[in-house]
């Protein structure tokens, strides 16, 4: 079960990797993005969401404070999802589509991080293929 846990730690994080990257390596753009969506922050936000989605991926994905990486996760992820994907405020159709299944993909991952979060949390550092333990126990 060990290694099935870190498969799926694996295939949840390599988005949120990949995230951080562009994030980081495409500030500017991104940026302009933002703006345009009008979500606060501007460049400094789109990089301090690429710092926590990296940085909590790394923790999931490593298993070093796991539930407190994947609160991060969740945490970024709530913002951007609000602001990013508004699709009620969209008139045209495709573009309300597009932005409604990427909000329902957020909503998704930010569950999939809360589970992740209850699995560290309740498995109290018996889970294996980890470098630490929760720091919450339930």
């Amino acid at each position: 079960m060990n290694a099935v846990f870190l498969l799926a730690r694996v295939l949840f994080v390599v988005l949120f990797l990949f995230s951080a990257l562009g994030h980081l390596t495409k500030a500017d753009a991104m940026a302009q993005y933002a703006a345009y969506k009008k979500a606060p922050g501007g460049k400094a936000g789109v990089i301090l969401s690429g710092v926590t989605l990296g940085i909590g991926a790394l923790m999931v994905l490593l298993g070093i404070y796991g539930d407190i990486g994947s609160l991060l996760l969740a945490a970024t992820l709530v913002p951007i999802t609000l602001f990013m994907h508004q699709y009620w405020k969209e008139t045209d159709e495709q573009s309300k589509m597009s932005e409604m299944t990427a909000f329902n993909k957020n909503t998704a991952l930010i569950g999939g991080a809360l589970a992740f979060f209850l699995i560290f949390a309740v498995s109290a550092g018996h889970l294996g293929l980890t470098v630490t333990g929760p720091v919450f126990s339930i």
